[in-house]
């Protein structure tokens, strides 16, 4: 579809794009059949721009166009155009239709067509109370009385999402205002005729901020299990495994096994990213309408999903409707208050602010309940008066009038009985009053029954009311559903199973105030033994399965003071939330849980649950503040303690593992080596294959970065002959990335820096091609990284930017922070060593600063720095770079960090000669100096590698001073001792010298 030629558009009297039509005689612009109003002069200017459609108007041909003959500004026009927008129902910053072309003027984008689109309103149309009615819908919806402003609004962001523009629209507003209700009444209306995915999920207050993305999975779940939701399992195995694992109730045991395997070592910015691009394919197929309620007590990992979706620039048919209590976010400093500015100030999201019905729509009420010629004429006024307007009060209002007979029947029609202002004294002031005098006018068994369904939650099984009333399910159901007769306090949702079989009723409140207003009648014994009896029960109903839903548990038993228990399920919870990547949440269940310890008797079993949560804690603040946060050190200190106090453990050495890593990147490298040689120590003692793998590897790296090559290259060959696939796959996800992967890394620095720079080489592919078969995200990105160093080492450029550039990519899409800053560090050295000097010194001073704030300032950062030297000395700024390699040679004697070393010597040497800060004689003194050093370093750590390269440097300096005999003397055994590595750029030079100096 493309624009209709200016002389095809001339000929005809309606100009259609998109919904709309511009009938060009009446000079009238349609949406659909319904005429907007536009002033004469913004319907001139989109004219005119239809008549160029495509093409660039300028802001002079718009103001000679539309006012040929009158001096007006450019702040006219920009009047008119905010007016057409504002019509057409766009925003300056996501234009659909027109499009500014920044200082010059204005285009038309969207295609013309020769009639408008069909509006969807045919099959989502959604009526009023005094409209026509969609079948299967209630005679009267007497609840969304005086919303049809509101209820054409929803349709109108519908359409713009059915049209591929997403949609994100926050319904908010107090208590009883509606909010729900005008939700579900849209949401029941649009999904009448299956043709739109339809789901809801609900926050929970009582322990929904610490399930991450509960509403949202509980959305999904239900529309898996509607009619048809094979389709979306498929889709979402397809497009969003790491969503699917999380409802194991839909899978088969071997497929969750095999998606389980699939999703391993997911992150957080993969989980978000799978579902944005799955809800484009899901709407694709079905324009998907997602209700969020309750978002004031949203988890924060649903929150950042939200702004995901709305962020997104890529078309969906997508519609997601969230509600929220003002005063709730405000008191509580909600996060939802920060994220919804956010979104607003770009245009990514609408509010929906819902406000009191008008005494009108409070007589449409009465007309619609009563009968127009029925109602008592001063009823209207008196029910208005009294409850503001608030629906939720209006309705129970009216209801308190009738059942004490303010309100009474006669003669076929309605009276008050004795004066109206019987009504303002009898009708309770607040809408809680009329809930609690509802309540009071049930049987004792009745609230009874509510009373410990408020405690079960807003949705509740009758099996968990019947535990915590002693009482049958049987017995329960037939309670609940005499009081979902009633229709005032409980709907059905239909069967809930557990997995030990049981199978009962599920319920909803209707309103969440309701649950509110009976758990707080429960008195605060009654309901610690309450949360005890269902906590009891539904550990029992789900048996191993119990840790689905760890959180629930949790708080059920927190609140009835089983604190051992709450501590164990606050456990399991921080790890449901750290298998999400929803690490915030992760953090909030695993602080409680040591808060909750604290109550318990000081003993060995509290200290070995104390040291089960401090290590999941350290690795949960590894993931959101980075390795080398103090945070990290303190939590694994503790838990070191806590293993000296209760004497070894099997917990020691993953501990021993976190502080190593701690240290590592914090480069406090002999601190560090300290500790892997406890970890060696450890394992060689219970001679645990696992222990010894990660043992060998940890010292492996830390001895290559204290500069002794030799025994770190037989530590990781060590690793990698115990390493076997199969048996170690796991450790990627307790310990971060793959040892195997690790070792071959370590053993090809090792073997270049040793002097077998093809058996390096190998050695990277090799951990490459591991890192591609384990299908683990951060083993490939660190697999990345060994190869782009490696090339770094044998100076090879271009496949440095090229490996560099695919570790960017998959740590940017996964959220590996570590590697998105190493990344451009790499990427940098290999534009400047290609000729793009600037460039590559700016992407490195980027990557070292972005490393300061991640606390791992000094970790490999004389080796960076010896990066950033070399980049400036490429572009003549050899000062620069020699003040770069002092602060480096001052890293290097404060961490102990020497694998580098001699390069950096050699660099001062080299950049010395270059320099003009001295005289010739001193420059060549001062870098002969550095050229010998870096030998007695490169000869003391066996490196021949860095001897050759330093040998070069220094046979050239002593070439051009005549020695040709001692400089032929130093290269040629260096150079004659390789066997391997010829056409690499070191041995090139070097072989190139000795033709000369021969």
């Amino acid at each position: 579809m493309g624009y209709v030629s200016v002389n095809a558009m001339q000929a005809k009297t309606s100009i259609c794009f998109g919904t709309y039509r511009v009938d060009r005689a009446d000079e009238r612009l349609y949406r659909g059949k319904k005429p907007l109003v536009l002033p004469p002069k913004a319907f001139a200017v989109l004219r005119y721009l239809l008549e160029h459609a495509g093409q660039l108007v300028t802001k002079d041909e718009l103001l000679d166009a539309v006012w040929p003959d009158v001096a007006v500004s450019e702040g006219v026009l920009k009047v008119s155009v905010r007016q057409l927008r504002k019509a057409l129902g766009e925003k300056a910053q996501t234009p659909r239709f027109i499009e500014t072309v920044h200082r010059r003027g204005y285009r038309f984008i969207a295609p013309l067509t020769s009639s408008p689109l069909p509006l969807s309103r045919s099959k989502f149309k959604v009526q009023s109370s005094n409209g026509e009615r969609v079948s299967g819908l209630k005679p009267f919806a007497s609840s969304v009385v005086g919303r049809e402003p509101e209820l054409t609004q929803l349709q109108d962001w519908l359409e713009r999402a059915l049209e591929g523009e997403r949609q994100v629209v926050l319904v908010t507003g107090e208590v009883g205002i509606g909010k729900t209700t005008l939700v579900e009444t849209f949401m029941a209306q649009v999904g009448a005729n299956g043709e739109l995915w339809v789901g809801r999920g609900q926050c929970v207050e009582q322990y929904g901020v610490g399930e991450a993305y509960l509403p949202v999975l509980e959305a999904l779940g239900r529309l898996c299990r509607e009619p048809g939701g094979e389709q979306l399992i498929t889709l979402l195995s397809q497009h969003a495994p790491t969503w699917l694992v999380q409802m194991p109730a839909l899978l088969s045991a071997s497929d969750l096994e095999a998606l389980q395997h699939k999703v391993m070592g997911a992150t957080k910015e993969r989980m978000l990213r799978e579902m944005a691009e799955a809800v484009e394919v899901l709407s694709a197929e079905r324009p998907l309408v997602l209700t969020l309620e309750d978002l004031h007590w949203s988890d924060h990992s649903t929150l950042e999903l939200l702004a995901t979706l709305a962020r997104r620039r890529e078309r969906a048919r997508l519609l997601v409707l969230g509600t929220y209590r003002p005063v709730d976010v405000i008191v509580r400093e909600h996060p939802l208050k920060a994220v919804k500015q956010e979104l607003a100030l770009h245009g990514q999201c609408e509010e929906l602010s819902l406000a009191y019905l008008t005494e009108a729509a409070v007589g449409e009420y009465l007309a619609g309940r009563f009968g127009k010629s029925q109602v008592p004429a001063e009823l209207t006024r008196l029910i208005h008066q009294r409850t503001d307007g608030n629906p939720l009060f209006m309705v129970n209002a009216v209801d308190y009038a009738v059942r004490q007979g303010l309100v009474v029947q006669a003669d076929g029609g309605w009276e008050l009985k004795g004066k109206g202002e019987d009504i303002e004294v009898e009708v309770p002031e607040t809408l809680r009053q009329m809930v609690e005098r509802q309540l009071d006018r049930l049987t004792g068994e009745e609230r009874r029954v509510l009373e410990v369904a408020s405690v079960a939650g807003m949705e509740f099984s009758a099996a968990a009311v019947a535990a915590g009333m002693e009482e049958g399910i049987v017995e329960v159901e037939e309670q609940c559903e005499e009081l979902v007769r009633q229709g005032h306090f409980i709907q059905s949702e239909g069967i809930q199973e557990w997995p030990d079989g049981t199978v009962a009723s599920q319920y909803r409140f209707v309103h969440a105030l309701y649950q509110e207003v009976l758990y707080e009648r429960v008195a605060a014994a009654r309901r610690v033994q309450l949360h005890w009896l269902i906590g009891v029960r539904e550990e029992r109903g789900y048996g191993e399965q119990a840790g689905e839903i760890a959180a629930e548990l949790a708080m059920h038993f927190e609140r009835g003071r089983d604190t051992q228990r709450a501590v164990q399920y606050l456990q399991q919870a921080g790890k449901n939330a750290s298998q999400r990547s929803a690490n915030k949440e992760a953090v909030s269940h695993l602080t409680k849980g040591l808060e909750l310890l604290k109550m318990l008797p000081d003993n060995r079993e509290r200290a070995q649950q104390e040291l089960m949560l401090q290590s999941a804690l350290g690795r949960v603040l590894m993931a959101t503040q980075g390795y080398a946060a103090p945070a990290v050190g303190k939590v694994f200190a503790r838990a070191r303690e806590l293993c000296a106090q209760m004497g070894e453990t099997p917990q020691l050495f993953p501990v021993l593992w976190g502080l190593s890593a701690f240290y590592i990147v914090r480069g406090e490298y002999q601190t560090a080596n300290e500790l892997g040689k406890q970890m060696l120590r450890l394992a060689q003692s219970v001679q645990d294959p696992a222990l010894l793998l990660e043992a060998h590897h940890v010292l492996g790296q830390i001895l290559y970065f204290l500069g002794e090559i030799v025994p770190a290259r037989e530590y990781v060959e060590q690793g990698i002959t115990i390493y076997d696939p199969q048996q170690h796959h796991s450790h990627a996800f307790l310990y971060g990335h793959d040892p195997g992967v690790a070792c071959q890394g370590y053993a090809a620095y090792a073997l270049w820096c040793l002097g077998y720079p093809d058996q390096a080489l190998k050695r990277s592919h090799e951990a490459l091609s591991l890192a591609q078969g384990l299908s683990h995200p951060y083993s490939v990105a660190y697999a990345r990284l060994i190869t782009a160093r490696l090339h770094q080492l044998r100076q090879e450029g271009q496949t440095t930017q090229e490996q560099a550039e695919a570790l960017i990519s998959i740590s940017i899409e996964q959220g590996f922070t570590l590697f998105v800053v190493v990344g451009p560090i790499m990427r940098g050295w290999a534009l400047a060593q290609q000729g793009q000097g600037e460039e590559g010194i700016a992407q490195i001073r980027q990557g070292l600063t972005a490393f300061s704030a991640m606390g791992a300032e000094l970790y490999t950062r004389g080796h960076f720095l010896a990066l950033l030297a070399e980049a400036y000395g490429r572009t003549g700024q050899q000062e620069e770079a020699l003040n770069v390699l002092a602060e480096a040679l001052a890293v290097v004697d404060k961490t102990g960090e020497r694998y580098y070393e001699a390069e950096i010597y050699r660099l001062k040497g080299e950049l010395t000669l270059q320099a003009n800060t001295q005289s010739p004689d001193s420059r060549i003194t001062e870098a002969e100096t550095c050229f010998q050093q870096a030998l007695k370093i490169a000869r003391q750590q066996e490196a021949k590698s860095w001897e050759l390269r330093t040998a070069t440097s220094l046979a050239r300096l002593w070439q051009g001073q005549g020695k040709q005999e001692e400089a032929r003397d130093l290269l040629a055994p260096v150079y004659n001792w390789f066997t391997e590595g010829f056409d690499t750029k070191d041995l090139q030079d070097a072989k190139t010298l000795l033709e000369e100096l021969s």
